[in-house]
């Protein structure tokens, strides 16, 4: 009897239609995704970058016009103040938030009574949504019956108009952005839970104290937590918008006149599409380039397990 064999190199008929049908299977169950991903993603980039060089108002046809929607924006006063406002709340909510974070991390890290429903209570808030965050934030920030201005009453202090006066309006929705603070301190504590006990009982063992055990021990171990923690909260504070729109309008005086809220008032209240296009794409090339920056300096405060930052 003849006995064929496969040739090395080949694929055996049998394995050959198995392997062809779990391709056809493959490609059956990640078509919606392919499609979706095509339709309500790639194509909606691709366009936006085409618009960002025409004026188009969505009404009538695009018209190419090049350079010039960039060079508007040089230009723009608001365009720069946005710019302002977001950089503003971004260097001063982000530092925070993530020390508050860490702190209360490392408060409901140790052995306190009821410290899982501490832990659910922390976090719980940062599961309302932002329109119901903004709305209960109002009426917090409220000028006559808000709790801010109690609390401030009970110290025997003046009322602020949070809201309504421009010098505390940025302020008042950075105030607003702790709140959302218990989703970090989750991802901190997690971390948390990855620090060696052993390396903390040597580090006391040869004196070192709860700061020293923490900046030598623990951070170092955690950094890279740290590092994924500042690059989400920047990314974040460059896309606010919820806030802006639905407590403030972007004022008073322009004061919490955001980048992105700048978008949309371009986008869908004056229809300058390609305005906003180009808009779109600076703020996709800032966060990319800040992003490469916090990358490359990196190195000198993350750690990793295997030692190398690279």
């Amino acid at each position: 009897m003849k006995v064929i064999t496969a040739r090395e190199g080949e694929v055996p008929l049998g394995a050959s239609k198995g392997s062809r049908r779990e391709s056809r299977y493959f490609y059956a169950f990640v078509s919606p995704w392919i499609v979706g991903f095509i339709v309500f993603a790639l194509f909606p980039i691709t366009a936006s970058m085409y618009y960002s060089f025409t004026d188009y108002d969505i009404i009538h046809a695009p018209v190419f016009v090049g350079l010039a929607n960039y060079t508007e924006l040089l230009q723009d006063e608001q365009f720069w103040n946005s710019i302002r406002v977001t950089l503003q709340y971004t260097v001063i909510s982000v530092p925070l938030t993530l020390l508050l974070s860490l702190c209360f991390a490392l408060l409901l890290n140790q052995k306190v009574p009821f410290k899982g429903f501490f832990r659910t209570a922390m976090y719980f808030p940062s599961m309302i949504s932002g329109v119901s965050m903004s709305l209960l934030f109002f009426w917090v920030f409220n000028p006559q019956a808000g709790l801010f201005n109690y609390a401030l009453s009970l110290l025997g202090l003046e009322p602020i108009h949070w809201l309504l006066d421009e010098k505390y309006a940025l302020w008042a929705l950075i105030i607003m952005s702790f709140w959302g603070m218990g989703a970090g301190m989750l991802i901190f504590l997690a971390g948390l839970q990855g620090v060696p006990s052993s390396l903390l009982e040597a580090a006391r063992l040869d004196g070192a104290g709860r700061w020293r055990s923490f900046w030598n021990v623990t951070f170092p171990i955690i950094s890279p937590v740290f590092l994924f923690q500042l690059i989400i909260g920047m990314i974040e504070s460059f896309q606010v918008f919820t806030q802006a729109y639905t407590m403030t309008q972007g004022g008073p005086n322009y004061s919490t006149w955001f980048y992105v809220y700048n978008i949309y008032i371009n986008a869908f209240k004056n229809f300058r599409y390609g305005y906003a296009s180009a808009m779109s794409w600076l703020l996709l090339i800032a966060v990319m380039l800040v992003t490469f920056v916090i990358m490359r300096t990196s190195n000198r405060f993350v750690h990793y397990e295997g030692g190398s930052n690279t």
